[in-house]
């Protein structure tokens, strides 16, 4: 296997303005997810166990300083602080002989094991095999938004539990394997929630996951249904989260995964296998935006780093792309710092029905910005009641049903056409990230029965139905 060379950057992204977000101090400057430094360090020796069980990656790498480390359960550069995240020696040479291979996978994630932290066999492992859902070609949709260029809908709805978080949870858990961790789990907004523990209970781990006590009654359920324990933490997901960063450096959580902090650099990686389906959906090419939900900011942040791979290793021609990230109004601190020009993205207390995307402190803030400002695209935010309205237009025109991410990324893509931050006339792919049957307290005001009748053909006729 060779060296993928590193993608182009501007010289803007080169400034490192060091930005305190948690537990990392991010920055300008993203590391190259593709081509590890100079400085590799190797995943272990011939005789280690590690050896092959991360496939193609070399290292752990800061994507402030660029320090490296060996392939571990860390998340954070023990130099600067900053987040670290997957390098790889990705195989080069003959792009037309990977793509036959990947097309000879399983319709899972797991056809991209050759780019993926995962040992070559991952799909004989006892997963849950998500991903390679369906890329929806959204005429309808397309003609109410006055898209001309051609309207796709990638629908994460049918993954095993019904939202994107499946892919990246599969990732982390062949990590805990690896680890000899025992234990799985997460902070969750809630579809985290019941992506690990149906992951655990199907690889027969434990499971303990911490949700906030106000998330939507079916979210509560679709977490709790698989056995694990499920704790409800009073706050916001913010505070969630603080909880198990103490409780992570606490004796009580040795051998505990948890796949959203200690587990994050590979957990992310999932996110990547969006692009890649995407551009093989398309016919191996890039579309000319991409409207992606924002929480932590994770998801936007390696779909680019996926769409850069995937150049770099000539599977896709290299052809420019844009990337607007969609926020609610009422937890918008990434649209807001974008729309006010600044590198610092200010925390807020989340107040939305967009729960799964209520992240008032996202740690990938940051890196959104900078992607969006380098693509030329946009981030930005919808009404509550805009989510909503674009949810039932989803659900009208294509017959799916969004949970409200989906509805944030379809009011937003709506808003963007009617301020003339996209081009119609371009070709356009919207994330649709989880199913509406978990957020069902959004639209059930709206979504009532047209009548209600005695059942007799008059009463039919009478009700202005016949």
């Amino acid at each position: 296997m060779g060296k993928v060379p590193i993608p182009s950057c501007d010289a803007t992204r080169g400034v490192r303005k060091m930005r305190r977000k948690g537990l990392a101090i991010m920055a300008v400057h993203t590391a190259d997810p593709t081509h590890p430094t100079d400085e590799t360090v190797p995943p272990g020796s011939a005789d280690s166990p590690l050896d092959g069980a991360f496939g193609p990656a070399a290292a752990l790498s800061c994507r402030e300083c660029g320090t490296r480390f060996p392939l571990s359960p860390i998340f954070a550069c023990q130099e600067c602080f900053g987040p670290l995240e997957v390098a790889y020696d990705l195989p080069t040479g003959d792009p037309e002989g990977l793509r036959k291979q990947i097309e000879a996978g399983p319709a899972s994630i797991w056809r991209y094991a050759p780019l993926l932290p995962v040992p070559a066999d991952v799909a004989t492992q006892r997963n849950l095999h998500p991903g390679w859902t369906k890329l929806v070609k959204a005429d309808n949709l397309a003609r109410e938004l006055g898209i001309t260029g051609g309207l796709h809908v990638k629908d994460d709805s049918g993954n095993p539990t019904h939202s994107f978080k499946d892919r990246v949870v599969a990732i982390a858990l062949e990590a805990a394997r690896t680890f000899g961790l025992t234990t799985l789990s997460c902070s969750s907004t809630g579809n985290l929630a019941g992506a690990v523990g149906a992951a655990a209970a199907r690889a027969g781990f434990r499971s303990c996951v911490f949700i906030p006590h106000d998330l939507e009654s079916a979210k509560v359920v679709m977490a709790a249904v698989y056995g694990g324990e499920l704790v409800a933490i009073e706050g916001s997901y913010d505070d969630v989260n603080r909880f198990c960063s103490e409780l992570i450096g606490d004796p009580v959580g040795e051998g505990w995964g948890f796949v959203n902090v200690n587990l994050r650099p590979y957990y992310g990686e999932g996110s990547k296998t969006l692009a890649y389906e995407i551009a093989e959906q398309l016919g191996w090419r890039l579309p000319d935006n991409l409207v992606i939900p924002i929480a932590s900011g994770s998801q936007l942040t390696k779909i680019d780093k996926g769409l850069r791979e995937l150049i770099a290793l000539g599977l896709v021609e290299d052809k420019p792309y844009k990337i607007f990230g969609a926020q609610a109004e009422g937890c918008s601190p990434v649209s807001a710092a974008f729309k006010a020009g600044h590198d610092v993205v200010r925390p807020v207390k989340p107040d939305t029905i967009a729960k799964s995307l209520a992240i008032g402190n996202p740690a990938d803030g940051p890196y959104v910005l900078d992607i969006a400002r380098r693509t030329g695209g946009a981030v930005e935010d919808v009404t509550d009641e805009q989510i909503v309205d674009a949810i039932t237009l989803l659900a009208r025109t294509e017959g799916i049903f969004a949970e409200t991410a989906g509805g944030v990324t379809v009011g937003v893509l709506r808003k963007l056409i009617e301020t003339g931050q996209l081009d119609p006339a371009t070709e356009t792919v919207v994330l649709n990230t989880g199913d509406g049957l978990k957020t069902l307290n959004a639209v059930e005001a709206t979504a009532r029965p047209t009548a209600t009748i005695r059942p007799t053909l008059a009463a039919f006729r009478e009700a202005g139905l016949a």
